[in-house]
């Protein structure tokens, strides 16, 4: 048994060649316990990441076929080329969702890491196995409908699949790449890589499925946003006051939260003089942004505040239930 856990617990901590070389003779009972811990966070990691990107295989499928692809509408990006060539072409729509995804796969491991890309590839299989064995109900043929719960189902495979560490849609992978060799912004890419698309939906399909593919990626983008980035919206608040005490004590104890202080200098005048200061910054949800400006505006109504979005964060105090007075 210790043997077969050795074996397994290679794939941790005991990777490293100096450390087997220095236990070459036997590992000590702490190592041996911190490679356990280390392969337990693993195990839990990659059977959570295996949830979330089966789950979102399922549900771009579900979108795909019961919504899209009986409808004749496409979405953007590496989806909405696969879709648009199963229409045009009449071909199975699995062939294309691997064929298309190949060069992205390439990009991945390219840009991001072979860890991702392998993920990434196992994903985009399933989904073509999925499309392929799997029968789903065309839901609806109302346009409109389908266009928007066609969108929604499949920005919510693709979210999920981007929660598991993956992606089923291998165009934000091109858009990090271009991004990086003509210095602009990911965003720019990515409507262009739309605008070319749905222009082609236009001229192939008709001008109506192509305004319907326009919503249908409305929906997916703002679905793939929420998933992604988190169900609560965080914000930051830098806070830069002379009542610091009275306020650290104020968000530590009336509302329950973990900050962070740090020391700055105030500059000031033309002279250029600079004095001494503690800067809070803290993180809350957007449900307790009115409370904290209110207590805030009672401490002291000149307190410089920054507060900037925050995608999702882990760990500290934030997601734990705030204090009850």
């Amino acid at each position: 048994m210790h043997e077969l856990w050795t074996k397994i617990l290679s794939y941790t901590t005991l990777r490293d060649r100096e450390k087997r070389r220095k236990y070459k003779y036997g590992y000590s009972v702490y190592v041996l316990a911190k490679a356990q811990r280390e392969f337990r966070i693993l195990l839990k990691r990659y059977v959570k990441d295996s949830i979330l990107i089966t789950a979102g295989i399922f549900s771009a499928a579900f979108g795909l076929k019961g919504f899209l692809l009986t409808n004749h509408f496409i979405d953007g990006g590496a989806t909405g080329i696969s879709l648009l060539l199963s229409i045009v072409l009449k071909m199975p729509l699995p062939l294309f969702i691997i064929l298309v995804n190949i060069p992205f796969i390439y990009l991945a491991y390219k840009t991001v890491g072979k860890i991702f890309a392998i993920k990434t590839s196992l994903a985009i299989t399933g989904l073509s196995i999925v499309l392929a064995t799997v029968t789903f109900p065309n839901v609806t043929d109302d346009n409109l409908l389908v266009a928007i719960f066609g969108g929604f189902f499949l920005g919510a495979g693709i979210g999920l699949a981007v929660r598991g560490g993956s992606v089923i849609d291998g165009t934000e992978v091109l858009a990090i790449y271009l991004s990086r060799k003509l210095s602009t912004t990911l965003g720019d890419i990515i409507i262009l890589i739309n605008i070319i698309i749905f222009s082609a939906a236009a001229y192939f399909l008709s001008i109506e499925a192509a305004m319907y593919s326009m919503i249908t990626y409305l929906s997916a983008s703002k679905t793939l946003d929420f998933i992604a980035e988190g169900i609560e919206e965080y914000i930051g608040v830098t806070i830069i006051s002379k009542q610091f005490e009275k306020i650290r004590q104020m968000i530590a104890e009336r509302m329950g939260r973990g900050l962070t202080v740090y020391n700055g200098k105030r500059g000031y005048g033309k002279s250029g003089d600079t004095l001494e200061i503690d800067i809070i910054f803290t993180v809350v949800t957007r449900l307790e942004l009115s409370k904290l400006n209110v207590e805030l505006e009672k401490i002291d109504p000149d307190a410089f505040v920054i507060m900037s979005a925050i995608k999702d964060t882990k760990g500290g105090m934030i997601k734990q239930r705030p204090l009850k007075h």
